[in-house]
């Protein structure tokens, strides 16, 4: 299996971007890859908090500590690019690939 990290957003209408990230990593495993997506696991209560800056920041860093085993960033755009996405753009050197599922829930 191709293992991924699943980039999509999370801040703003969070309760809309948790179901949209929920879609993006089933669509992920239908394709038969291997998907991370650390937004959605490390803000779930009881791990971090992602309204205080400093457990935002451990989340995105501990995120990027994926970077060196992945095989690509996919970057799930139907909701745009946030501040956290960005900062993923950065790291260049993974393949980045875009996809689009819609903004309708399953």
């Amino acid at each position: 299996m191709r293992r991924v990290i699943i980039e999509s957003p999370y801040a703003g209408d969070v309760e809309t971007h948790k179901t949209y990230s929920r879609r993006c990593i089933r669509d992920s495993l239908q394709r038969g890859e291997a998907p991370i997506a650390s937004h959605s696991l490390y803000t779930q209560p009881g791990i971090l908090d992602d309204n205080i800056p400093e457990e935002r920041e451990l989340g995105i860093n501990a995120g990027h500590a994926w970077l060196d085993v992945a095989d690509a960033i996919i970057f799930y755009t139907d909701y745009g690019i946030g501040n956290g996405m960005k900062k993923v753009l950065a790291k260049l050197y993974l393949k980045i690939e875009e996809r689009t599922i819609g903004k309708n829930p399953i």
